[in-house]
């Protein structure tokens, strides 16, 4: 279901900024209000770096990013929204306050989310006339990439709001985790308040210093939570007889004095200058733009190894990605424009990312092959090979591919590839692909494939059908005027 089609941003800080990019990003038009005189810089800033860790993160479709309009009101802004997402600085009277102009200005079927951080939803909710339609949505820095919002309900918040609103993020490719019982701080940061208090013992008494804490933090059980939480990490650390044998072995050591959670540390002017001082070191003259970007790849690069990771189907918040992406392409597929066969078909566009490249900073050999896959797919579904047709128990599966490296592909490049298709059957269709340096059109590498089309429930190939093949033979019979592709037929290390 997409039923978010403009949406209204009230609040254009960190969290206000990358809210708007997530709806931009997912093709959905954004008006803005925040009268804070530098706010179209800001939020453009923010809506560079996240169109930039985008380019990283998938070559699926993305739609046209949605018009992004700065209003002079807030009245203006919220008029014709179908999700306001209210994201001003964390003060109940505040809060409350511009909630209540949001919910007299906003249509009365538009839902209005609260990106507020520990602020109970009833409480915001006091003085509105329409209080069935707001909740907390409360996201995870930076918005844009991170998928989790948490979505927690008021008193008078109703169960249809919270199930629309499960709709609406995941039409933008998040993950709603709806918080069962309204509580000051919600989930997530009654957890990461925990390991706060501890950390700041941990500096105030000179044990380790903020680089250390952090490296010990995203060294170790870091990656852990990024893939499967805290339970299921410890339900593993139980072994074979699991959770109630790693509860009964290491559950008496909660009694221990180990840790100061509920004693608060005295954030006097001493602590919080040793804390600063500490932390500028750790940044070592990296601006907070570079570090957001820096940030961004390291996440793009998690969410692809968990994209790949459960045998292919993903894990966590690959999955997530992985389902996103499968309706991005079932989306452009349903829109796809027409293709001109009179060239060969343009069929990818993409940027090489940080997880594509290896210590040279060149695109690895298994990138390329992921490349021209994405081509065999994009051509697959052009003739009607879509998620259905393949759920439905038949595909072309590739037999035979040979690649040749022509030059390279470096960070940051932008580059798409093309698709020459060179002769079909009725179960073979035979491709050459080019993969190009978009900038100056020139051929970074080719691949040449085999595909045969099967019925892959009986493990054997079998004629395609003839929608297929009705949609194949125009584009290979323009396709044959062609010159024969200079590398096609070659063998591995046969001389010019």
């Amino acid at each position: 279901m997409t039923f978010i089609k403009k949406a209204a941003c009230v609040g254009g800080g960190v969290i206000g900024g990358a809210w708007i990019a997530r709806f931009a990003l997912a093709g959905i038009d954004v008006k803005i209000f925040d009268p804070h005189p530098e706010a179209e810089r800001i939020i453009g800033e923010v809506m560079a770096n996240a169109e930039r860790a985008y380019g990283m993160l998938t070559t699926a479709p993305l739609p046209p990013k949605g018009k992004v309009t700065f209003c002079k009101t807030l009245d203006e802004a919220v008029a014709e929204a179908d999700w306001v997402q209210e994201s001003v600085p964390e003060r109940l009277e505040l809060k409350r306050g511009v909630i209540t102009q949001i919910d007299a200005a906003a249509r009365p079927d538009a839902l209005i989310g609260s990106s507020t951080s520990g602020l109970l939803p009833t409480d915001l909710q006091r003085d509105m006339k329409h209080p069935e339609r707001l909740f907390v949505a409360h996201p995870y820095n930076p918005v844009y990439l991170l998928p989790l919002v948490e979505l927690v309900g008021g008193a008078r918040t109703s169960t249809e709001t919270i199930e629309r609103a499960k709709e609406g993020v995941a039409q933008i490719g998040m993950k709603g985790a709806h918080i069962a019982k309204e509580i000051e701080a919600f989930v997530g940061d009654r957890l990461l308040e925990a390991l706060w208090r501890e950390a700041l013992w941990l500096i105030n008494d000179d044990i380790c210093d903020t680089e250390t804490l952090d490296d010990v933090i995203r060294y170790s059980f870091g990656m852990r939570w990024a893939q499967m939480g805290l339970f299921e990490t410890y339900r593993i650390a139980g072994g074979e007889a699991g959770m109630r044998h790693f509860l009964a072995q290491f559950g008496p050591c909660l009694k221990w004095p180990w840790t100061k959670l509920t004693d608060v540390v005295d954030l006097d002017d001493a602590l919080v200058e040793k804390i600063g001082a500490q932390s500028d070191k750790q940044a070592a003259g990296r601006s907070i733009r570079e570090l957001e970007r820096i940030r961004d790849e390291n996440l793009v690069g998690i969410m692809h190894a968990l994209k790949a990771g459960n045998g292919g189907e993903g894990w966590g918040a690959g999955k997530l990605l992985a389902d996103f992406e499968q309706r991005l392409w079932a989306q452009a597929g349903s829109q796809s424009k027409f293709h001109d066969a009179s060239a060969p078909l343009r069929l990818v566009d993409t940027k090489v990312g940080a997880a594509w490249v290896d210590y040279n900073g060149h695109m690895t050999e298994h990138r390329y092959l992921q490349v021209f896959g994405d081509t065999s797919d994009a051509l697959l579904r052009l003739i009607g090979v879509d998620l259905d047709y393949v759920a439905a128990g038949h595909s072309y599966y590739t037999v035979e591919t040979h690649i040749r490296h022509l030059g390279e592909a470096k960070l940051g490049q932008a580059i798409h590839s093309t698709c020459q298709v060179l002769s079909v059957d009725d179960k073979r269709l035979h491709v050459f692909h080019r993969i190009h340096d978009t900038a100056s059109d020139a051929v970074i590498a080719t691949a040449e494939h085999m595909l045969l089309h099967v019925d892959s429930k009986a493990g054997r190939s079998v004629p395609a059908p003839e929608t297929v093949l009705a949609k194949l033979r125009p584009i290979a019979a323009e396709h044959a005027k062609f010159p024969a592709p200079e590398g096609a037929g070659r063998s591995v290390g046969q001389t010019k």
